[in-house]
């Protein structure tokens, strides 16, 4: 069972929705995965008809992920955005700057990163650098 972590903590989902890969969607859907090695470009008339985005991180290394949710972010995609695989804790505040509103572990991540580790990130609008800048002004 996967758990869902946001700002408050950890969740599970009592009815996930049934994603759909963003390759082989016909039409619009309303949850679709996106892998992170995709050309936002060739699926974004797709993916801002969804109202969940699930973008795959293959790697805790792989960042493209960040990348893909501030370019949806930027074009306009208002539905929610979930980081889904190889996420950590140390991660947390770079997805939620990025645009992410949702990260979805594996309960053997949660186990070896608990909630509270999570927690710690979830200030992230107060812990950047420009906020910091801004108050050292």
């Amino acid at each position: 069972m996967s758990v869902i972590v946001t700002d408050s903590g950890f969740s599970t989902e009592d009815t996930a929705p049934a994603f759909a890969p963003i390759r082989s969607a016909d039409g619009p859907a309303p949850a679709l995965d996106i892998p992170s090695d995709i050309a936002l470009a060739d699926v974004l008339d797709l993916a801002l008809k969804a109202e969940i985005l699930r973008i795959d991180f293959p790697s805790f290394a792989d960042g493209r992920g960040f990348t893909l949710a501030a370019q949806l972010r930027r074009e306009g995609f208002t539905g929610t955005l979930r980081a889904h695989g190889h996420v950590i804790a140390d991660q947390y505040a770079m997805a939620r700057r990025s645009g992410f509103d949702q990260v979805e572990i594996s309960a053997d991540l949660a186990e070896r990163q608990p909630e509270d580790q999570w927690l710690r990130r979830a200030d992230w609008q107060a812990h950047d650098y420009q906020s910091r800048m801004r108050r050292a002004g």
